[in-house]
């Protein structure tokens, strides 16, 4: 079995502008909920509550980045879980699988309130 890439070694081999812009989402994340802890799943940050993966960071291919709300790795049943996006930052292919994209660190900065509250709400709701 492959061992686990670090936190430490991904963050490396990103390019300078991609290395400020997710740990500036890394950021967002771990002060939205102080109680998450950090991996390398999927080839990406991937924070977890008591051991349940909750959001997932990475590269879009598109360009950008995006943050993955989700309630782990296999599919559950979802109907009767209900999340409401107040703001509306999120695309929600299911009603338990949350995508925000954004396309750059001004962005990420201009929106870092609310996607903190957003994750913050998230991962209390899927607890």
């Amino acid at each position: 079995m492959a061992k686990a890439q670090s936190v430490e070694t991904y963050l490396a081999a990103l390019d300078p502008p991609s290395r400020l812009a997710v740990d500036a989402l890394r950021h967002l994340v771990v002060t939205a909920h102080p109680g998450l802890t950090e991996e390398i799943k999927w080839n990406a940050p991937s924070f977890a509550h008591d051991g349940q993966d909750r959001v997932t960071l990475g590269l879009d291919r598109k360009g950008g980045y995006r943050i993955v709300l989700h309630r782990g790795a296999k599919p559950l049943d979802a109907s009767d879980f209900c999340f409401a996006d107040d703001d509306k930052l999120a695309k929600w292919p299911a009603p338990d699988r949350g995508v925000v994209t954004l396309k750059d660190l001004a962005e990420i900065n201009a929106g870092g309130a609310a996607i903190s509250r957003l994750i913050a709400r998230w991962v209390e709701a899927t607890r």
